[in-house]
C-alpha cells in the first residue's frame, strides 16, 4: 500500500517589524531598535519613511540596517526600488500604485526579496505571485492609524491562501497583540507591526517579547 506524502508543518507565524513613518533622531532610534530585535524573533524590518526626502531614507538605511543584520533580520525598503538597490537592502516591498513588479526586479536583481500589497484581492495576488512576487501583503485586517484604509479582508482570505498557495502572505493593518493570534492561526506567514510595537506603553522590546508569545500559542 502507497505511503500518504508528509506534508511538512508550516513554520510559525513570525514577526515583521515596519519602522515609524518618522523618525526624529536616528541614533536614539536605532537604540530602540536594538532592544526591540534583542527581545524575541523578529523576521524582517521594513523602513518605511513618508513622506522622506531620498537622503534621509538612505541616512535611515545606513543607520539601521546593520542593527538588523547583525542579528538576522531581513531589511526591506517601502517602496523605492531603486533606493533599495542603491542602499543595498535585502528587498523592496512595492504597493499596486508604486513600481511595477517587473521593475522592481529588474532594478534589484533576482535574489532580492520582493512583496506586494494585494490589499483583500485574492487575484491581485495571485497575479503577482505568477509574476514572481516573494510574498504578498493583504490588508488591512483591522482600523490603523494615522493611515486610513478602505480595503478589510476577513481572515477567510489568509486560510484559502494557506492551503491554496507556497507563497508566504503577512497580514498588515491594526495588528496588536490581542488580534495577531487570530491571523496567526487563519494561516499569516508573518504578521505585519508598526505603532503596536513603537507606541507600547511597556516599551518596543516588551511589545516584541509579547507579540512572540502570542504567535508561539497560536503556531
Amino acid at each position: 500500500m502507497a505511503r500518504e506524502p508528509v506534508v511538512p508543518p508550516r513554520p510559525p507565524c513570525r514577526l515583521y517589524l515596519i519602522t515609524p513613518p518618522a523618525i526624529a533622531e536616528l541614533a536614539g532610534f536605532a537604540r530602540e531598535l536594538e532592544a526591540a530585535l534583542d527581545a524575541g524573533d523578529v523576521a524582517a524590518l521594513q523602513i518605511r519613511l513618508k513622506p522622506a526626502e531620498d537622503a534621509a531614507i538612505l541616512a535611515a538605511v545606513e543607520a539601521l540596517a546593520p542593527v538588523a543584520r547583525a542579528r538576522g533580520v531581513a531589511v526591506i525598503l517601502n517602496d523605492r526600488p531603486d533606493l533599495a538597490a542603491r542602499s543595498g537592502c535585502d528587498g523592496v516591498h512595492i504597493g499596486q500604485s508604486d513600481a511595477s513588479l517587473a521593475e522592481a526586479r529588474r532594478v534589484m536583481g533576482p535574489d532580492a526579496m520582493i512583496g506586494v500589497t494585494c490589499h483583500d484581492s485574492r487575484e491581485l495576488a495571485m497575479d503577482a505571485a505568477e509574476a514572481g512576487a516573494d510574498y504578498l501583503a493583504f490588508g488591512a485586517f483591522f482600523p490603523t492609524e494615522p493611515k486610513q484604509t478602505t480595503h478589510r479582508p476577513d481572515l477567510e482570505t489568509l486560510s484559502i491562501w494557506q492551503e491554496t498557495v507556497e507563497i508566504p502572505c503577512v497580514a498588515i493593518g491594526g495588528v496588536t497583540p490581542d488580534n495577531a493570534g487570530a491571523l496567526a492561526a487563519a494561516g499569516a506567514d508573518f504578521v505585519a507591526v508598526c505603532a503596536a510595537v513603537w507606541n507600547h506603553p511597556d516599551g518596543p522590546a516588551a511589545a516584541v517579547r509579547q507579540f512572540n508569545q502570542v504567535l508561539a500559542e497560536n503556531a
